[in-house]
């Protein structure tokens, strides 16, 4: 397996880091302190067309393959953690569902404004079914033409700011439950309100929306795929999604050692920069040790993605791999910086509390490890 990049990938990445550096770096201290949608990063990324980077040309994306949209994944966030986690949300989560399972009808109306200026976003857990996503309360009745969707979503990023929402309900025909399927509902439908926005640990900038669904009516052509398959359809959705969170993780990390490497040449003790230290060095190559591994897992499984086998074990495990060098690289970065790596004036406070979520979000750590067990147990 072949890990140069392409030119175009290398491309990519180039022009996104540049602007990401460039615009979204200097804002990220005032977004999180100010619990602040970063509207203009977004709206920034859909005029490059970063929003549609893996939804083919066809239907308004820029047509990159996984690696790419990985690579912008790590950039963005490397940058700010509130932006990557928007941006991956919308792309892995509001737009891929519709590529993989929608119908062309479907394609065609929805993926072309997700692409160049509407938000995205995936309902799927419930106040009570957060890792046991089948369990979910969520129902869809099928009355003549038409679906009422009741229940209640919560945690679901984007989910108040999104034009579209796809969410995960228990079809009933006939008083008959069919199980789990995905639906569409779009904002400003009758019995679809928003409710309140979480107060988080980190990632401030991120909306993270409970959703309510009272006697909400949609169209009989709103059900995304078949009627009963929402759980492999949600699990397919998953896979992609662990890509971008690991690819989430590897640029907060990244960052975190970035910035340690700069204050280590800086910082002065016992006469000397700290750089020089065998302790600091010892924590800066474990860092950059663990991050490396994680980068190859990431583009292991977004590799067989694009080759179109099987990745579900490669991408739990860049996933768990990932979020946790991360956060060892984020602990150490803060042990660096001593006191000041305490102070919400470093970046890397703010490194740590954001990347607390990706072992938390699109599956836990302990789950992810549940996976991976019962893929190699058999």
């Amino acid at each position: 397996m072949n890990f140069e990049l392409s030119e175009e990938q290398r491309q990519i990445q180039s022009t996104i880091r540049e602007v990401a550096q460039a615009e979204f770096a200097p804002r990220a201290h005032a977004i999180d302190e100010e619990s602040r949608f970063p509207q203009e990063n977004v709206d920034r990324l859909f005029e490059l067309g970063f929003m549609g980077l893996p939804i083919p040309e066809a239907y308004g994306g820029f047509g990159g393959d996984t690696v790419s949209y990985a690579l912008a994944v790590e950039e963005i966030s490397a940058a700010c953690g509130s932006t990557g986690l928007i941006y991956a949300a919308h792309v892995s989560l509001g737009a891929s569902p519709f590529y993989l399972f929608g119908t062309e009808a479907q394609k065609q109306k929805y993926l072309p404004k997700l692409c160049t200026g509407s938000l995205g976003a995936f309902g799927l857990t419930e106040p009570h079914t957060g890792s046991d996503a089948a369990n979910t309360k969520t129902v869809a009745e099928k009355r003549g033409d038409r679906w009422i969707l009741n229940g209640q979503k919560m945690w679901i990023t984007n989910g108040a700011l999104a034009e579209t929402v796809i969410c995960t309900a228990r079809a009933i025909i006939d008083g008959v439950d069919h199980g789990v399927s995905c639906f569409i509902v779009e904002k400003g439908m009758a019995g679809f309100t928003p409710g309140k926005n979480e107060p988080k640990m980190g990632l401030k900038g991120s909306v993270t929306s409970q959703l309510f669904l009272e006697d909400c009516a949609i169209p009989e052509e709103n059900l995304l795929g078949q009627v009963g398959k929402g759980m492999r359809q949600m699990l397919t959705i998953l896979d992609g999604g662990r890509i971008s969170i690991a690819s989430m993780a590897l640029g907060l990390g990244r960052a975190a050692l970035d910035q340690s490497v700069v204050y280590s040449h800086q910082r002065e003790a016992f006469g000397h920069t700290i750089a020089g230290f065998q302790a600091i060095q010892w924590k800066v190559a474990d860092m950059a040790t663990l991050l490396e591994a994680a980068r190859l897992l990431i583009f292991q499984a977004a590799t067989l993605k694009d080759q179109g086998k099987r990745f579900t074990n490669e991408a739990a495990m860049a996933k768990l791999f990932a979020s946790e060098a991360a956060e060892k690289a984020c602990f150490e970065a803060i042990q660096i910086h001593g006191g000041m790596g305490y102070s919400r004036e470093m970046p890397v406070e703010r490194y740590y509390r954001d990347n607390r979520l990706t072992e938390i979000g699109e599956g836990t750590s302990e789950i992810l490890r549940y996976v991976i067990a019962r893929n190699v147990l058999g």
